[in-house]
């Protein structure tokens, strides 16, 4: 492709010296002409090491491309992707995360698509990369429809319009124009910023031309952590504009709360404890038969016992932070600031 535009890799990250690295190394081993792109990495003032692998990286690329580490001193993505933005000299702006791994050819098939489809936001399908038995049970999870409500970009082989994909590619005047990520929001800033461009007639299109392989959380305690969090920020999306994006997005926090009230009445009615019994045995007949199908080739019979636990796990953290959210913006009506340390805990 002649006349190619310049680009603006724009990594947040905080604390993450085991990855940033080896994310750092795939970028730059990438086919994008180095001419052309810079990388801006906003550390959200790192204490772990990761500051030094950063500077290591910095005196190596000075030239082109170049590497910059940044300041994010209020330490959330939404701030960090939003100074780096404001920083960048790039046409292009293409997010990224230290988690993730990319194709050699990832930059160049984001800006392709970008310039094809015409579309506000392009990126890729959600890919995963597991290592060791727990870790490759949550990723086979990770792209069970039972577990994700049948997102799309959850699915490899989806290629189109969608409600939002993973990190993004983007016209930094489109970015400009939108008003950027919600420096409110700590989690789901990326489906915010999506709901924007899709409500104001915009498209946001994944391509399965676009190749990146994520890590998935590696125990049960993180992955509960980090979809309490998804759940406990998507209330503020959903109050912010008065409807959610996606049907899926309030179904575990109701399933969670028929949990708790029937819990409540079973002490005082028997026909409660019957209904909670039976929505029990119903949701465990449902996840051990998403485990089957999920399994079902032989190589996967060893994850069968343990993957209805891993979809509660990622329904009941979905649910319960979603619960937390409604009682603390909408019946508290606390501010994100004051909910920041509270529910990241």
């Amino acid at each position: 492709m002649n006349n190619l535009p310049t680009v603006t890799v724009i990594i947040p990250c905080r604390n993450e010296q085991r990855f940033i690295g080896s994310c750092l190394d795939s970028i730059l081993s990438g086919d994008y002409p180095p001419e052309l792109l810079e990388i801006i990495v906003a550390d959200g003032m790192s204490d772990d090491g990761t500051r030094e692998v950063l500077q290591t990286f910095a005196n190596r690329y000075t030239g082109a491309p170049s590497v910059r580490t940044i300041d994010n001193p209020h330490k959330i993505v939404s701030t960090g992707l939003n100074r780096a933005i404001e920083q960048a000299r790039g046409e292009i702006i293409v997010r990224m995360d230290a988690h993730t791994e990319y194709a050699t050819d990832y930059i160049r098939r984001c800006v392709e698509v970008l310039q094809v489809t015409g579309a506000d936001n392009v990126g890729g399908a959600h890919r995963t990369r597991a290592h060791g038995y727990l870790q490759e049970a949550i990723t086979l999870a990770f792209h069970s429809p039972f577990a994700v409500g049948g997102a799309r970009s959850h699915n490899i082989d989806y290629e189109g319009p969608i409600d939002s994909v993973i990190y993004g590619c983007w016209r930094k005047k489109t970015l400009m124009k939108i008003g950027m990520f919600d420096e409110e929001l700590v989690r789901n800033q990326d489906d915010e910023l999506n709901l924007r461009i899709n409500r104001g007639g915009g498209v946001v299109y994944q391509s399965k031309q676009i190749l990146s392989w994520y890590q998935p959380r590696a125990s049960l305690r993180a992955l509960f952590r980090q979809y309490k969090q998804y759940g406990y920020w998507k209330v503020r999306v959903i109050q912010k504009h008065c409807v959610p994006a996606s049907w899926r997005h309030p179904l575990p926090g109701a399933w969670v709360l028929s949990l708790l009230v029937l819990s409540l009445l079973s002490f005082f009615l028997a026909p409660a404890r019957v209904i909670l019994s039976l929505n029990l045995a119903l949701y465990f007949i449902a996840a051990l038969i998403a485990s089957l199908i999920t399994c079902r080739q032989p190589s996967r019979f060893k994850f069968i016992p343990i993957l209805p636990l891993i979809f509660s796990i990622y329904h009941f953290g979905y649910g319960y932070g979603f619960l937390r959210g409604l009682i603390d913006f909408v019946l508290l009506r606390r501010s994100a600031r004051a909910n920041f340390t509270r529910i990241s805990r």
